[in-house]
């Protein structure tokens, strides 16, 4: 095997510019597999990652369309939700772990001559828990902060760059002073940070997560946000975390035959809530992108087969112009299978050389589409792997045809060729 390796080396170095080229369609092919899959599989770990970063098996309820008057209106037009709706379905039903009520609102937020409009979320202790949102700095809020409605705050991270700058992991900003303890103005309430959360990062739809203000749902509904009296129990949300993965849509039945209950709702009549698994969500959206991924690499193959053509054709060109050689080999003593060896292992050199260089240069492209674009670019040593042995193989299919053939030559009748 090494001779044939040997003699396919030599033949390609003979006739460089040719070799290259007859490589070239395996180099793109390979090439392009390798940054298909690069791109599809950094997709499909940045949505898994928004999974981990929302919270892990949650469940959020949201108003759903009513109808009054006759007048149908839309999703969140009214609120329908209560926080007597959350208790009951952490009483009620088995299988959940934390239910976080939510009332909502933007708005600016003041440090000094600084201010940054965001999102003021009132909520609860549970929050921390459904969200797997730890604090990085100071304490979360706390079931005893829900009593009394004090005026404290719990800054996102990109708020508290945008406030205070840059600071370390002791709160300690650029200028000196401790972010926990600052008065921070939010709708002109005067409010004392006691934490700052650690960083989530974007979401799938480019929204910043940590680009937010926690507050206890008291202080939102009677010092910030404001509420009437006939909303003073309403919410916005409820965000419920369920002990399984395996229990989602089992707890989200339980859910809806409880609320329809709650809200007295008739038989025929349409849910005055919407339930959402976002597990659901980004599973749809992981598959629609394992989808475009394998219709891109299929797209990429091509060029492998068209690669694969071009070996073929070069190797009956090679067989033609060293039909003498190979009836002086034949007739030295050489076997056919001799000469099927040499001119298949030429063909699986120029096969797995131009794999080779097309992973090197797969390899490149992607690292260079994921610096300049931002994406996350998984590079999979299998993915890696196979293309260079589909490559290889690819290499040993359309090589065959040509090596049969110089190995079916007549000695004498290719002697006699010129």
């Amino acid at each position: 095997m090494a001779l044939y390796i040997r003699l396919a080396l030599r033949a390609m170095r003979v006739n460089r510019l040719r070799a290259l080229l007859t490589m070239l369609g395996i180099v793109i092919g390979v090439a392009s597999v390798v940054v298909m899959v690069g791109i599809g599989s950094g997709a499909q770990t940045r949505i898994r990652g928004q999974i981990a970063s929302l919270g892990a098996n949650l469940i959020v309820i949201v108003p759903g369309t009513t109808t009054t008057g006759g007048v149908r209106v839309g999703t969140g037009a009214r609120v329908t939700l209560t926080e007597g709706d959350g208790e009951a379905i952490r009483r009620e039903i088995p299988g959940v772990v934390a239910v976080a009520p939510t009332w909502q609102g933007t708005g600016q937020t003041i440090v000094g001559n600084l201010n940054w409009g965001t999102r003021i979320t009132g909520t609860t202790p549970d929050f921390f828990e459904a969200r797997d949102w730890d604090v990085a700095l100071g304490r979360p809020i706390t079931a005893e902060d829900l009593e009394s409605a004090p005026k404290i705050v719990v800054l996102g991270a990109t708020v508290a760059r945008q406030l205070f700058g840059a600071y370390d992991e002791t709160g300690l900003a650029a200028d000196g002073q401790l972010i926990l303890g600052q008065t921070v103005q939010v709708r002109r309430t005067p409010l004392t940070v006691v934490g700052v959360l650690d960083s989530k990062g974007q979401t799938a739809g480019g929204q910043d997560q940590d680009d937010v203000v926690l507050i206890p749902i008291t202080t939102a509904k009677l010092r910030v946000l404001g509420t009437s009296l006939a909303n003073r129990r309403s919410v916005h949300s409820l965000m419920v975390e369920v002990a399984d993965a395996s229990l989602l849509h089992t707890v989200a039945e339980d859910i809806t035959d409880l609320l329809r209950q709650r809200h007295r709702l008739a038989p025929d009549a349409e849910d005055d809530f919407s339930i959402r698994i976002l597990a659901d969500i980004f599973a749809a959206m992981e598959g629609v992108s394992r989808i475009l991924t394998l219709l891109l690499t299929a797209v990429a193959a091509v060029s492998l087969v068209v690669g694969g053509i071009g070996i073929m054709n070069i190797m009956l060109v090679s067989v033609t112009e060293r039909t003498r050689e190979i009836g002086v080999r034949r007739a030295i003593g050489a076997r056919q299978s001799d000469i099927l060896a040499q001119f298949l292992t030429e063909a699986v050199c120029l096969a797995v050389i131009g794999g080779l260089l097309g992973l090197a240069l797969g390899v490149i492209a992607a690292l260079a589409i994921g610096a300049f674009a931002g994406w996350t670019i998984v590079l999979s040593p299998l993915a890696m792997a196979v293309a260079v042995g589909v490559s290889a193989a690819i290499g040993v299919f359309f090589g065959w045809y040509p090596a049969r053939r110089a190995a079916r030559l007549d000695p004498i009748e290719a002697l006699r060729y010129e």
